[in-house]
């Protein structure tokens, strides 16, 4: 029946048109439910229909205020903690230390507005990723119309280079090959044709439907609009990301955690310490005030937050080095955490380059050496030579061929279709020069591939006058066009036996297999035509293509096994394939396979125990990554997820670090991702991983530094207050203590190289909290021993007839020493300090000890700082003794690591 005569009824519901698998129904059935005709709408009905469906446009959701947005930045237990501190500091009088932890507070909202901003880019990237214009038919006439005016029944024409206005059903298509990435992940092209589908098939083999923007690589086409705007698979995606809630970091989550347990604590210690203080102890209303906020200053560790924000921000500076560009600062911890790494295929744990693999002629295979399109490696065994079957097969490859190789540099890239690209550097590695090749054997005349009969023939005339047919294609199709094999020495009859054998071979590798054949043509023939090649050729061969591992992603899936992180491939390529790169990147010892459609059939209870067992997910729609991602994170894992195209950003929005490729992903990909490859390499985000647990040791460096120096200074000011001592320590060198120490020697910790084992270690778990057994045993021991030393001090200054300003003094040194030495224990949480490495430091720490050594001489020696903090004057002998506490801290604290490490206290997880 002819589109054009179909009468028009009246089209369905709205409601119906969604739950169609137009796919797979016939043109004719399609015109009939839409109620058009192959001269498309008249333009009253189209008006009509657009009142009725709305704009050809994605929906935006209702911007929220962006005061309000900012606002909602301070809903935070760490911000209210920080500014209680703030608040603390303000009534000691210490305006500036106020103003900097305000600081702090609006630049984490300023940080997390604008991250939020990006989020809602990452739905308008993909809004603009409908075309604006195109040609449809309204009334017999074609008009070049507004996309957003397109409604469905609307006849849309296409040709090569245009970007698909809306999802629409095949009518005709010509030699159609769309580019489906942004939805499937495939890097090849897809082949289209109008014939129905099958109802089940994924949406990358849908042949009969091409989707919104999506861009047509061939060819031309006439179709019909059957979804527009968000109904359309795009329009569902942009969907599923506008309901996707970002989920808070291990990290934030921790500090929170931690932010609302010592809020509460110190908040019931100070109202108990005060109340005791007055009943108990009979002070002054004004002078337990004090002691309760000089307690406050000494427990509140008002810079931490501020330093760990540095330490974030370095590692995000050092990443960037590596070729991952962070967006969002805590995704440099989390990528520490992370236990699992889903990953694409293409372009990813692949060169993105196809590459001829295998080369099967009758009674001879060869494997072809080299990977991607630089003409390097040789054809079967070195030195063996190419048979003469061999070498009219490559010849053949390289004559019915359209693509060319560019050399730039070092790097090699074909124009053109990426197999044909594969075909011209087989035919190199051969030793026929494409240009001569192509120039002596002149091509007549062509049929241009076609989906709808799968295969290209030329007609080419060599220099004597000899004229040949070359034909490649499915493998399946040119056996069957062909009743004859090229043998070694004569042509023989057709074994379709041993030819589908040596195809299921290749396919079982994950290769993509093109046939080829050939023909001799009368020398007058001008025009080839598909009687002439329908039957009686010659059949050649087969050639089996693969995209290849890169090398360094096979390191790179070795170094995250050997750090206890699983990998998952998610590709919306083919099963086999997938399977057959799972294979040769060891992903898994032996990696099991699972498609989208057996996903589909599994409910979400049990799809988390099927997560832990299959290695590799082919055929994946974007809803199929969504549930892979939950299912892993509701497993405990924190997983990492790669994509490029705009089927993978709800999947990356989703996982707790979204990586975007940055070469070849769209702009919605890296407006939903968390880090952007610049490289496009899995090996780049193996590094990511490595300097992300560095990352995470600086800071639990960094709270194991500075907590015991607060813990120290509480510790003391509480005893005080129990037992009715003098304070050792006034409020305002407290703050002095906590001011200058940690804007030196607190901030070098961040600068920290590596410790050798941090990829040997498992991922620490997702709920593991910020400060472990461990970490809690070590900030208390730490904490005791700086109390012996400041009550030692003091009682030693008190006792030898020093002045109370003239002991806290010393007091104040003491803590500064210890606190130096204690740096040196802390550098190292997994191994012994006493190495060379470890005595010398690094540059960051030898210059904040310069500052520190010159702080604490003008505090000890400045009139002006004498005046401003009470200290006073400490003698060379008494110096001497200060240097030998800091000596002894550091060799006790050394001896209780040693002992922990027998002991197994120090198992990565824990520290």
């Amino acid at each position: 029946m002819d589109v054009r005569t179909a009468a028009p009824d009246a089209p369905q519901a709205e409601g119906d048109l969604r739950s169609i698998a137009w796919h797979a129904l016939p043109v004719e059935a399609v015109t009939e439910k839409l109620g058009t005709t192959g001269d498309g709408l008249a333009p009253d009905e189209a008006g009509r229909r657009l009142e009725r469906h709305g704009p050809n446009q994605l929906p935006a959701p209702p911007p929220r205020h962006p005061l309000l947005r900012f606002f909602a930045q301070f809903n935070n237990t760490l911000i209210y903690f920080l500014l209680a501190a703030a608040v603390v500091a303000a009534a000691i009088g210490h305006a500036v230390d106020a103003g900097v932890i305000v600081g702090v507070v609006l630049v984490n909202a300023i940080v997390g507005f604008i991250q939020e901003g990006r989020a809602e880019a990452a739905l308008n990237a993909i809004r603009d990723m409908i075309a604006p214009r195109a040609r449809v038919l309204r009334g017999g006439r074609q008009h070049d119309a507004d996309a957003r005016s397109i409604v469905p029944g609307d006849v849309v024409l296409l040709e090569a280079g245009d970007m698909v206005p809306a999802d629409i059903r095949l009518l005709r298509a010509r030699t159609l090959k769309v580019n489906e990435a942004i939805l499937t992940g495939e890097s090849v092209p897809a082949e289209k044709d109008e014939r129905p589908a099958a109802t089940d098939a994924a949406l990358g083999d849908r042949h009969s439907m091409v989707f919104s923007g999506t861009l047509l690589a061939t060819g031309q086409a006439t179709g019909i609009v059957v979804a527009t705007g968000g109904k359309t698979e795009i329009g569902r995606i942009s969907a599923m990301i506008g309901e996707i809630r970002t989920l808070e970091t291990p990290l934030l989550a921790q500090i929170n955690r931690f932010g609302r347990i010592f809020t509460g604590l110190a908040m019931a210690a100070s109202v108990l310490l005060m109340a005791f203080a007055i009943v108990v102890r009979a002070y002054p209303w004004s002078d337990a005030l004090m002691i309760v906020v000089a307690l406050a200053v000494g427990a509140v560790p008002e810079g931490l937050p501020a330093v760990i924000t540095i330490t974030l921000a370095i590692g995000v500076r050092r990443m960037a080095r590596r070729n991952a560009v962070v967006r969002r600062l805590p995704a440099v911890e989390t990528l520490g955490a992370v236990s699992v790494i889903c990953s694409d295929k293409t372009g990813t744990l692949t060169k993105n380059e196809m590459t001829a693999r295998r080369i099967a002629t009758a009674g001879r295979e060869s494997l072809v050496a080299g990977s991607g399109y630089a003409p390097d490696g040789t054809i079967g065994e070195a030195g063996a030579g190419m048979s003469p079957s061999e070498t009219e097969l490559v010849r053949s490859a390289l004559l019915c061929n359209d693509a060319q190789l560019v050399e730039a540099g070092d790097r090699w890239t074909a124009l053109g279709d990426p197999m044909e690209g594969a075909l011209v550097t087989l035919a190199m590695k051969a030793g026929l020069h494409p240009e001569t090749e192509r120039s002596s054997w002149t091509r007549i005349d062509e049929i241009p591939f076609d989906a709808q009969h799968r295969f290209m023939a030329t007609l080419n005339r060599n220099p004597a006058g000899g004229s040949r047919i070359f034909v490649k294609g499915a493998p399946e199709r040119v056996l069957a066009m062909c009743a004859r094999q090229a043998q070694a020495n004569a042509d023989a009859e057709l074994d379709a036996g041993y030819w589908r054998e040596r195809i299921a071979t290749a396919a079982a590798g994950g290769e993509r297999v093109l046939g080829f054949a050939a023909a001799s043509a009368p020398a007058a023939l001008e025009r080839v035509a598909f009687e002439d090649v329908e039957t009686g050729l010659v059949f050649l061969g087969i050639v089996g293509f693969i995209d290849p591992p890169r090398d360094e992603a096979v390191a790179a899936v070795a170094d995250c096994r050997s750090a206890g992180i699983a990998v998952r491939m998610i590709t919306g390529d083919h099963v086999d394939t997938a399977t057959a790169i799972a294979r040769q990147l060891a992903i898994a010892d032996d990696p099991k396979a699972m498609t989208g459609a057996e996903i589909d059939a599994i409910p979400d209870e049990d799809l988390g125990a099927v997560v832990e067992t299959v290695s590799v997910f082919a055929r994946t729609s974007p809803e199929h990554k969504l549930r892979i991602v939950r299912a892993l994170q509701g497993n405990g894992h924190v997983v990492a997820m790669t994509g490029d195209g705009v089927n993978d950003a709800p999947s990356l929005k989703q996982a707790d670090v979204g990586i975007a490729m940055g070469r070849k992903g769209t702009e919605a990909a890296k407006e939903a991702a968390e880090m952007v490859l610049v490289d496009d390499n899995f090996a780049t985000i193996v590094a990511a991983v490595h300097e992300g647990r560095t990352v995470f040791d600086n800071i639990r460096k960094v709270i194991s530094w500075t907590m015991p120096t607060n813990g120290g200074e509480t510790i003391c000011v509480v005893l005080a207050i129990l037992f009715g001592l003098a304070l050792p320590m006034s409020p305002v060198q407290i703050l002095w203590i906590n001011m200058i120490l940690t804007v030196t020697l607190g901030l070098v910790l961040a600068f920290e190289p590596a410790e050798p084992n941090v990829m040997r270690r498992p991922p620490r778990p997702r709920d593991a909290p910020l400060v472990t057994g461990f970490l809690a045993w070590r900030i208390l021991f730490v904490s005791i021993l700086f109390t012996i030393g400041v009550f030692g001090i003091y009682e030693y200054a008190v006792r030898t007839g020093e002045s109370t300003q003239a002991a806290r003094t010393m007091v104040v040194n003491t803590i500064v020493v210890m606190e130096i030495f204690y740096l040196f224990n802390v550098r190292y949480l997994h191994m012994t300090s006493f190495n060379l490495k470890g005595v010398l430091g690094t540059p960051a720490v030898l210059v904040a000890i310069g500052v520190v050594v010159m702080a604490q001489l003008a505090f000890t020696y400045a009139p002006f700082m004498h005046a401003l903090f009470d200290s006073a004057p400490v003698g060379l002998a008494d110096g001497a003794l200060i240097v030998a506490i800091g000596v002894i801290t550091m060799l006790i604290l050394e001896a209780e690591k040693a002992l922990m490490r027998r002991m197994g206290a120090l198992r990565p997880v824990e520290t």
